[in-house]
């Protein structure tokens, strides 16, 4: 498809229906954007009010930045009204509906791409038959994994030489095979649906994910070169894919509405609020702890960091998935009233981004999450890495061993995103530990000082001349030739 001289990019950008996905792709189309490119976003009406608010400011700078809204078919799944984003679909049968509802946007895809006629498809890696549609308008489509190059390489690894079914147990360690360098895992460490052939809703997308990357014209990936060097030529050269490094893309964020709310939910407790209690402590005295928006602890795991983080003396913030109750089981009797100044227990969604960034925080506890492992490198923190499920698992590879930034708390299995076990995998002796060796010390010391220098590598990535910004320059200038 010839785009003429005069005529302006037009790419549109189609993330998943989750907060993971969402956040990334609605940065990069605002970072397209600044770049002369028309960027239109699609969502549904359940998300369409975040969407519009996260793009207000790029709109308002005179970027052409726009939102198309698309049903999603809750009913013919037999969803719930209403329930148009992956965290709202609590129960497995649920997420099995919400898979298949996501197969079911096709013909409004096609409709919306005839209608518009853009020049490229940028669309997540859960939508394998956007790369159909693409093909049929004669358009190339680019593919969003919402991860980073290492944690790419070992899932490809894991995929192609099923290492994981070569040993006699899920306790026996095994080494990733064609890897740049020894990663050990475990089998309990690898998602379930890898190791029995039952077929799920699920593994149909992922295997049908998979198929469609090599048709794709490649792949957008949210990190920085100089983060994973190693892993980025051994992506597009071993593997043979094409791909293109932009992030990290929430830097793109300059101003603190924007790093909050904009980001996507309103904060439940008021950012100024949240950072005047910040901006009383001394730097690098606070431990920040949030395990993103799908890991659901139990009360009896909650209780076991709650003590943790009593018995480690530190003073943390703590973002938590619990409504406030009269009663709450999940926290010792009078916990909030005695750690009153010392601690902050956020309920619901917290602005992330602006409290990384605070000089007060020392230290991070994740769950490996790739949007948060990336900012969490921008903001030059040192992690404590307590990985759930997915990918997360590879990624806290890379901060413990690769990057030597963050120690592990002893999480070892895989377990589901909708009920993270009934007891407590790790007790409190582990987390007092693990927050010790972040903030305390020489080696707390020689973490900071490597998270810092990455932090600055980031921020230089996305400025002009950075290698971010050189990818993202090449990608829309070949864009632009096609």
């Amino acid at each position: 498809m010839e785009t003429k001289s005069h005529e302006q990019l037009h790419i549109f950008f189609f993330p998943y229906m989750a907060q993971g996905h969402s956040i990334p792709l609605i940065d990069m189309a605002k970072i397209f954007a600044s770049h002369g490119v028309k960027s239109t976003l699609i969502t549904t009406p359940l998300n369409a009010p975040l969407f519009s608010k996260a793009i207000q400011s790029s709109k308002e700078l005179g970027f052409k930045i726009e939102l198309i809204v698309i049903r999603f078919p809750t009913e013919e799944v037999g969803l719930p009204p209403g329930c148009e984003s992956s965290n709202l679909a609590t129960t497995n049968e649920m997420k099995q509906k919400f898979f298949r509802a996501t197969t079911l946007l096709q013909p409004q895809l096609e409709h919306i791409l005839d209608q518009q006629r853009p020049h490229c498809l940028l669309a997540d890696t859960l939508f394998p038959w956007a790369t159909d549609v693409a093909a049929k308008f004669g358009i190339p489509r680019l593919i969003f994994h919402g991860t980073g190059f290492f944690p790419l390489c070992a899932t490809l690894s894991v995929i192609l030489y099923e290492p994981h079914l070569k040993v006699s147990s899920d306790s026996e360690v095994f080494t990733l095979p064609n890897f740049p360098v020894e990663i050990k895992l475990t089998g309990s460490q690898i998602p379930a649906f890898l190791k029995k052939k039952v077929e799920t809703e699920f593994t149909k997308l992922f295997a049908a994910s998979k198929a469609c990357e090599e048709r794709s014209y490649g792949v957008i990936v949210n990190s920085f070169y100089e983060l994973e060097p190693v892993y980025a030529d051994h992506y597009r050269k071993v593997f043979g894919r094409k791909a293109w490094h932009i992030g990290p893309v929430s830097l793109c964020n300059k101003a603190a509405l924007d790093k909050a709310e904009m980001r996507g939910l309103e904060a439940s407790l008021d950012e100024h609020e949240c950072l005047n209690w910040l901006n009383t402590k001394t730097p690098n005295s606070v431990v920040y702890i949030c395990f993103g928006s799908l890991t659901n602890f139990s009360d009896p795991q909650l209780l076991e960091i709650a003590l943790g983080l009593k018995a480690s003396g530190k003073e943390f913030i703590w973002v938590v998935r619990r409504e406030k109750k009269e009663k709450e089981e999940w926290l010792p009797e009078g916990f909030e009233q005695r750690m009153e100044g010392k601690g902050l227990i956020i309920r619901g969604w917290a602005p992330q981004v602006l409290i990384l960034e605070h000089e007060a925080i020392g230290g991070f506890v994740t769950h490996c999450g790739w949007n948060s492992i990336l900012e969490g490198v921008s903001s030059g923190v040192p992690m404590i890495t307590w990985p759930v499920s997915a990918e997360q698992f590879y990624n806290e590879k890379l901060v413990t061993e690769i990057l030597r930034i963050g120690v592990a708390i002893g999480s070892e299995k895989w377990a589901s995103l909708v009920d993270v076990k009934k007891e407590a995998s790790v007790k409190r002796d582990a987390i007092e530990k693990a927050v010790a060796q972040v903030m305390v010390g020489d080696e707390a010391e020689g973490m900071r000082s490597r998270a810092r220098a990455l932090g600055e590598m980031a921020r230089r990535a996305v400025e002009e001349g950075g290698s971010s910004f050189s990818d993202l320059t090449a990608l829309i200038e070949e864009l632009r030739s096609l």
